[in-house]
């Protein structure tokens, strides 16, 4: 049996292309036409290798929790909660501000602006982002469980809090702020961490 051409493309550096395209103007705000120039395929050769639009944006969303975003889970196994919550808030600080990325977070800013057509994909966004959400949360569980924080503490109302300080130091990111101001917010942030 014949075989079809063989790639002429690294589909690891077109991936890559598409998460930073992605990244930057969202879901809906990046088209096929700027995602085959940044990826230097053709449109057949991005539905050969990746599918549609939408398995695209699926793949480079997979690529962004594995790669930039893998703070969020190496974070909750720190030790303690309170460096659990330091490392998350830093995490998102350093990923927000590194030179190399789109400012902000995928999981938030590609989200902000989508219509009818895109419900599917701000759907699953809004699934991650409530699944991170969740692994604070269980890791605080765990935490009062320990004695590690108060036994009074909600673990809820706490990851509620945190992941909303990480998800807005990424808006703030993406509106100017600059990394120290980023860093007044999260030490803020860790004075009001039960006593």
């Amino acid at each position: 049996m014949p075989r079809g051409r063989p790639r002429e493309f690294d589909t690891e550096k077109a991936l890559d292309a598409a998460l930073l395209l992605f990244w930057r103007h969202g879901y809906e705000g990046t088209s096929l036409s700027s995602l085959t120039r940044a990826m230097g395929i053709n449109v057949p050769s991005l539905y050969a290798a990746f599918g549609n639009k939408e398995e695209l944006f699926r793949r480079a969303l997979d690529r962004y929790l594995q790669r930039p975003a893998s703070y969020l889970p190496n974070a909750l196994k720190e030790p303690t909660a309170r460096r659990a919550a330091e490392s998350l808030l830093n995490g998102a600080i350093n990923m927000v501000m590194n030179p190399h990325h789109p400012d902000g977070c995928l999981l938030v800013q590609g989200a902000l602006a989508s219509g009818p057509n895109t419900e599917s994909v701000r759907l699953e966004l809004s699934l991650h982002r409530g699944g991170a959400e969740a692994a604070v949360r269980e890791r605080f569980k765990q935490a009062v469980k320990e004695g590690d924080l108060p036994a009074r503490t909600d673990p809820g109302k706490l990851a509620g809090y945190i992941i909303t300080v990480v998800w807005g130091l990424s808006v703030q990111a993406a509106g100017g702020y600059t990394r120290a101001e980023m860093k007044e917010v999260a030490k803020m942030a860790m004075q009001s961490w039960p006593k």
